[in-house]
């Protein structure tokens, strides 16, 4: 199986900076792309940042200009820079990796088991 494992999370003031690290393991053929989510509580899970093999990083935008996303594709491993944080940053992140274990089947979506990001005022 895949397993991904994030960590990096934990309690900062407003206006500080933390660094997410989520790597992917296991049985592992290929890596379709990788991506961060977010979820706060009593709200949906959403989008924070996504990483293509070979393509753009794309980001929500309530994150852009204060998040960078990267991802070193030979380690299977991707980052999540986060600076000048805010209270409404605050919410459990989600490392999402949409994998190959053999080439006789199509990619699916597997999420790590997430890591807590609380930002005080």
């Amino acid at each position: 199986q895949v397993q991904l494992v994030e960590s990096g999370g934990g309690l900062v003031q407003a206006g500080g900076s933390l660094r997410l690290s989520c790597a992917a393991s296991g049985r592992i053929f290929s890596i379709n792309d990788m991506g961060w989510y977010r979820q706060a509580p009593g709200k949906q899970r959403e989008l924070v940042a996504t990483i293509p093999r070979g393509g753009s990083t794309n980001y929500a935008d309530s994150v852009k200009g204060r998040f960078t996303a990267s991802g070193d594709n030979a380690n299977n491993t991707v980052f999540l820079q986060m600076n000048d944080l805010k209270p409404e940053d605050t919410a459990v992140y989600y490392c999402n990796a949409a994998v190959k274990i053999s080439s006789l089947f199509a990619a699916r979506d597997y999420w790590g088991q997430g890591t807590q990001v609380t930002v005080s005022s």
